[in-house]
């Protein structure tokens, strides 16, 4: 897990995730009540793969990945 501050200063959790077929996600939770969850594709084969790619994301490209991401289905 890694946290970091979205473009307007609120702070997130970004884990990986697995979901149905095997798809590889991002997925962000924020850390106050004011959003809902979201998820983003992750282009990787694996969940060890995927760790590894947010872990060495920079923080300009972990904002934009939270950017490009669509709420996530409850």
């Amino acid at each position: 897990m890694r946290v970091f501050e979205d473009d307007g200063g609120n702070a997130w959790d970004v884990v990986v995730g697995r979901e149905s077929y095997g798809t590889v996600v991002a997925m962000f939770f924020p850390k106050s009540g004011s959003e809902l969850p979201r998820q983003a594709l992750l282009d990787v084969k694996s969940t060890d793969e995927g760790t590894r790619m947010l872990r060495d994301l920079s923080m300009e490209a972990l904002r934009a990945l939270l950017r490009d991401s669509v709420q996530r289905e409850t």
